[in-house]
């Protein structure tokens, strides 16, 4: 059953956890998406996973749009939620609609995300007014990482943590439809997840909130650049791609790939007439 914001709502209600993950292309999502995923968020750390930049600033709306269609193509149940990328809703709320909307015709969202409390209010009504679905984003959020000095922690003072929770109540009163709470210590995020009506996704948030997600390659351990606190590793994909890459190479040197199995064969009559006209020619 197609996954909505319907669905994220009364999970909350229910007291049952949601799951997301990042993906960033057709295959991936759909492997997630026939694992029973609840959402997918295209995020714009592709910037960092798949492009290789040191920080999400550099993405643009294009590559949000390319990412994005590839993973709407490939999840057919999950909620596919895209981000809004650095300085493609700040300027104004009219850039904030146009941009949000653009997700959803050219990209196939299902909902989109921005960063920010208060300050995001106003695109936040304008978006959703819309009638487009919007995921909010506090706490350490990447966009801000050069106001932040780095990843650092977000809400460990008493003013820090008054203003995530307000934030929190703020972008929920400006119509979103659940919040990620990023980077804030765990029993901050329990007030917050008890505060608001909308769901809260967490990631290095505890486990209070409603929901978890995690940059996919960090889970599967295929992105080692930088490894958080907060994520765990279910897998080592990572390991296991670079040992298969060995063994094809040392099979390729070998002789051994292609083996008889993976090459496809012609007619012993018409080779024999083709190395008869080779043979004239």
């Amino acid at each position: 059953m197609k996954q909505s914001v319907l669905t994220f709502k009364k999970m909350k209600e229910d007291g049952k956890k949601i799951s997301m993950l990042t993906a960033y292309d057709y295959s991936t999502a759909k492997l997630m998406d026939e694992a029973g995923i609840h959402g997918i968020l295209v995020g714009d750390s592709l910037g960092n996973v798949m492009l290789g930049y040191e920080d999400t600033i550099p993405v643009t709306m294009q590559d949000m749009i390319t990412f994005g269609s590839a993973v709407s193509r490939g999840a057919k149940n999950a909620l596919v939620v895209i981000d809004l990328p650095f300085m493609s809703y700040q300027i104004s709320t009219a850039q904030a609609l146009e941009n949000a909307g653009r997700l959803m015709k050219e990209a196939g969202a299902d909902a989109v995300k921005l960063e920010g409390g208060a300050s995001v209010c106003p695109q936040i009504k304008v978006i959703t007014d819309a009638g487009i679905p919007v995921m909010a984003h506090i706490g350490l959020t990447p966009q801000s990482v050069n106001v932040f000095g780095g990843f650092k922690i977000q809400g460990k003072s008493r003013e820090a943590a008054l203003k995530l929770i307000e934030d929190a109540k703020n972008v929920e009163e400006a119509g979103a439809f659940a919040v990620v709470l990023e980077g804030i210590p765990s029993s901050v995020a329990e007030i917050i997840t008890n505060s608001i009506n909308i769901p809260t996704i967490g990631i290095g948030a505890g486990a209070e909130c409603d929901g978890q997600i995690l940059v996919n390659q960090d889970m599967f351990g295929m992105f080692s650049d930088f490894t958080p606190k907060f994520v765990k590793r279910y897998a080592e994909i990572g390991k296991e791609m670079k040992r298969a890459i060995a063994d094809y190479m040392e099979e390729v040197e070998d002789g051994v790939f292609p083996a008889e199995c993976n090459q496809y064969k012609i007619s012993d009559d018409i080779m024999l007439e083709l190395r008869k006209e080779v043979e004239i020619i």
